[in-house]
């Protein structure tokens, strides 16, 4: 979901500031210690009416960080589960489910509103449980152990919650959060293309046709109906790199049967989004300053901008080919040129830092080099372990960059360290990349989802789960079997 989402902040803080939070009257409650920080009288938001469970409960002020801690959904409809009731549940195995501390049951019904609390073996909640189960056995789990494979199944229900009926992939399922980045939804299209399920990969690549823009680009997010942006938010140029990556990940794993047909009926948003890159390049091979995957803009052109694009062109080239559109490919096989001949010139010597004036620092972008994006170039080894080392915090995760205007923190971000085990993955590193797959791993929360950060006492932070980090571990341990992920070649 994005690196970083700074302006969904402020969402968080509106809406929870709009929750009543009423303090015991008498000022501390007996037996807590003067000074400590007061429980707070925990309300269920507006719409949530769980029948079955108490409605109100004391809790500290600090259970409002992470506005949802897990995901109860039918496919159709979604329910967050707050943390108040996930103390002491887990998931049935297989499904989105929860089994309750008390022993009972917590689902969303099929076609309701709300959730519902039932009787262990409720026959409706089994049935639910059965289609989930059916659903992850038509396809792969990757993972060669039990650990793996169980992270790996969580985060494709996850990514099965959160992926909308017209194919919206929400980025998570809490304020600022529940929006759809063509960046994330790329991932999860590329983690079910290669998971063995076709019918989701391509839902999402519908949806990003449905909301291109005119001019070939998107915008930033968009709202889970399609009906266009929440906000006035800066559209990022990567996302026309983003998508035709996913777009030719989607093709390589398809049913050869169908493939050709549906690949016609997206090729327009591919040449839009390709031509648009194509004509963005300046002289020096380049694209424009845009915002990244920070959701920053910079004054120059960063790598999280150009490595995108360089996929998408090699992408759209290759896709062209298969179209029966060979002057396509060659226009974008010769964009592809020169976006690669600029990055050597301009990023390279810097070490693929964030930006071309060397002002950013180093930034985890620089896995965007690897596949299965790009072919790894030569030196991109070596700029990885340097910027792994730079970006590395004591509690063992990665800060996005160590760009000095950014105020990061103390804070691990689980997408930016994913990266790492995906690049080294896929370039011959597997004991290196199954080392940091398998911190990040380790962070799941109680209920086995993936948060979006760490915090500095390497506990679970922000908001779970995140799709964007379900899908970097879900092709990083797809990678790790062994059965490698295929790259956008560039041509000579």
């Amino acid at each position: 979901m994005p690196v970083v989402r700074l302006g969904r902040w402020a969402v968080v803080t509106a809406a929870l500031a709009s929750v009543a939070v009423p303090v015991c009257a008498a000022g501390r409650h007996a037996g807590r210690p003067t000074g400590a920080t007061p429980p707070v009288l925990f309300v269920s938001p507006v719409g949530h009416q769980s029948r079955g469970l108490a409605e109100r409960s004391y809790a500290p002020l600090s259970m409002f960080a992470a506005p949802t801690v897990g995901l109860l959904s039918d496919t159709n409809a979604v329910e967050g589960v707050p943390p108040s009731v996930a103390r002491g549940a887990r998931y049935v195995e297989g499904s989105n489910v929860l089994r309750l501390a008390s022993g009972r049951w917590m689902y969303l019904p099929a076609g309701g509103k709300a959730s519902a609390v039932v009787a262990p073996d409720h026959p409706p909640a089994w049935q639910q449980i059965a289609r989930s189960r059916a659903w992850l056995a038509s396809g792969s789990i990757p993972g060669r152990s039990p650990a793996r494979r169980a992270a790996a199944e969580r985060a494709l229900l996850t990514m099965r919650s959160l992926l909308r009926p017209n194919g919206a992939m929400a980025a998570a399922w809490s304020p600022g959060w529940k929006y759809s980045w063509p960046r994330d939804s790329s991932f999860a299209s590329a983690a079910f293309a290669h998971t063995g399920h076709d019918a989701e990969a391509y839902r999402i690549l519908r949806y990003s046709a449905a909301t291109q823009r005119k001019d070939g680009t998107w915008e930033a997010r968009t709202k889970l109906d399609g009906s266009g942006p929440p906000d006035g938010r800066r559209w990022q140029l990567d996302a026309n790199g983003w998508v035709p990556w996913a777009t030719w990940h989607w093709y390589r794993t398809a049913p050869r049967a169908t493939r050709h047909a549906r690949l016609i009926a997206l090729y327009p948003m591919i040449r839009k989004a390709a031509d648009h890159a194509a004509a963005s390049l300046r002289a020096d091979g380049l694209p424009p300053a845009s915002p990244d995957y920070w959701e920053l803009m910079t004054a120059t052109t960063n790598i999280g901008t150009a490595a995108p694009l360089l996929a998408g062109l090699n992408a759209s080239a290759d896709l062209a080919r298969e179209a029966g559109r060979p002057d396509d490919a060659a226009r974008w096989a010769r964009a592809a040129r020169r976006l690669s001949s600029g990055i050597s010139a301009r990023f390279v010597p810097l070490g693929y830092q964030r930006t071309v004036d060397g002002r950013h620092g180093l930034d985890s972008a620089v896995a965007f080099m690897a596949p299965p994006f790009n072919t790894a170039p030569a030196g991109l080894s070596g700029a990885l372990d340097a910027s792994y080392r730079a970006l590395l915090l004591p509690n063992g995760g990665l800060t996005p960059g160590n760009d000095p205007t950014a105020p990061w923190g103390r804070n691990a971000w689980t997408p930016s360290t994913a990266l790492f085990a995906l690049a080294w993955a896929t370039t011959g590193r597997p004991a290196k990349a199954g080392q940091v797959l398998d911190w990040v791993l380790s962070k799941r929360n109680p209920l086995g989802e993936l948060p979006e950060k760490v915090d500095k006492e390497g506990r679970p932070a922000s908001v779970a789960p995140l799709a964007w980090t379900g899908s970097i571990a879900v092709l990083s341990l797809v990678a790790l079997d062994g059965t490698g992920l295929p790259t956008p070649p560039l041509r000579p």
